[in-house]
């Protein structure tokens, strides 16, 4: 996976879906910071939200919305902001929530539930409501298929690029379309999603099938990433199907259609949850930790992300140095029981290092080094006690992630 700096994809339209931009100069006047999806009238709405106590008043809000309206025969309309949280607000972040929800709901003759809100940026801050409220009209006739691109840079804080994947497949004739954005660089590790995502498709899905469809995909990208540690109070990932392709609905799961619409909906959240990897704050390695051999894919994951997350690993692959006692230190403080380090094999882009319970007999520093020079970096972790495996996508940790946070507020 690219770590420098990568150009946009080619984002064919999603029937029944538009995009538009404005600036409402929130942080900056000099870019657009409010992007607005719309969704055709019959689309079916899922989404997934963050697990954080501290949960921001845009996600309350979306969250009750899509309770009262996960479908109809009105327009949908994502409204999203950056530069401002609008999280730890209390009442008054509550009420402007709703406020933007209700202008916007004005200004397209819909329903306030038919709105969802979206707000990424500093947290504690109350939102410049009047800002937001007259930028909307131009947001609104900005309206148009082919604005992925000024949507996806909208949406960015921190992130250095625009994220976005698209896929697409043919079933009886009809090509249908899968595409989404995402914007993530800092304060990421999902509990649910990250960040903030929007995949959208133009197949027609019953809601609670949607809604598990989204689950699964989330489960297998952007739950398992890592850049910080830390879960945002502002996590969202929403997945919308408007059912603008001529095939039937599908309600169930299993069949040929539902199975290549999955695969369509993984490969998009994989390929967004990556890009955010990759874009990760200061980041200059993606690294893939692999877990093999465990007892049970928990203890797979808790391995994986010990080491993805320890500060000593992230540094030392930072400075291209395989020192792996950092590695073997988190893999034994991961809470595993019972875990037999004599059977234990650690990988560094396929160079054996760890075996028998010490540095392996063949290894070399030269080859360690050799294998943690490039940006793209895998260790894998063979346990030895069972057949459950899985992974999780990280970064190294440098200098400029210091910076970029030590600033944010500057």
């Amino acid at each position: 996976m690219p770590v420098g700096n990568v150009s946009f994809p080619k984002m064919p339209p999603v029937g029944g879906v538009r995009l538009g931009t404005a600036c409402a100069a929130i942080k900056s006047t000099d870019r657009d910071d409010i992007a607005l999806l719309e969704l055709a009238a019959g689309s079916s709405v899922a989404g997934v939200f963050t697990q954080n106590a501290y949960c921001a008043a845009p996600v309350t809000v979306a969250k009750n919305h899509l309770a009262a309206s996960p479908g109809g025969d009105q327009k949908h309309y994502w409204l999203i902001n950056s530069g401002n949280a609008n999280a730890c607000t209390g009442a008054r972040g509550l009420a402007d929530a709703e406020k933007t929800c209700a202008d916007m709901a004005g200004l397209a003759g819909v329903a306030t539930t038919q709105v969802l809100p979206f707000s990424t940026g500093v947290i504690g801050e109350t939102l410049p409501l009047e800002k937001i409220t007259a930028a909307l009209p131009k947001a609104f006739g900005d309206l148009d298929d082919n604005n992925w691109e000024a949507a996806a840079r909208a949406i960015m804080t921190t992130d250095t690029r625009p994220k976005g994947a698209s896929a697409q497949f043919e079933y009886r004739g009809v090509t249908i379309n899968v595409s989404g954005m995402a914007k993530g660089s800092g304060m990421i590790k999902p509990d649910m999603a990250t960040m903030l995502a929007y995949v959208v498709t133009d197949a027609k899905v019953a809601w609670p099938l949607l809604q598990q469809l989204l689950h699964e995909a989330v489960a297998q990208s952007f739950n398992r990433i890592t850049v910080d540690g830390d879960t945002s109070t502002n996590d969202a990932c929403m997945l919308a199907a408007t059912g603008c392709a001529a095939l039937p609905e599908i309600t169930e799961s299993g069949g040929e259609l539902y199975t290549r619409l999955y695969e369509a909906l993984a490969a998009v959240h994989i390929q967004l949850a990556q890009a955010i990897v990759a874009d990760g704050e200061g980041a200059s390695k993606f690294v893939t930790v692999e877990v093999t051999g465990g007892a049970t894919q928990r203890e797979c994951l808790d391995i994986a992300y010990t080491v993805a997350e320890s500060p000593l690993v992230k540094t030392a692959l930072y400075a291209s140095d395989p020192n792996w006692g950092r590695i073997v230190m988190a893999i034994g403080r991961a809470g595993i029981r019972q875990l037999d380090v004599a059977r234990i094999k650690v990988y560094i882009n396929n160079v054996l290092i760890v075996a028998d319970g010490g540095r392996a007999a063949a290894y070399t520093e030269a080859q360690g080094r050799q294998a943690v020079s490039g940006e793209n970096i895998a260790i894998r972790i063979e346990l030895g006690r069972g057949n459950c495996m899985d992974h999780v996508w990280t970064t190294d940790l440098s200098h400029d992630y210091v910076t970029i946070n030590a600033e944010y507020r500057t």
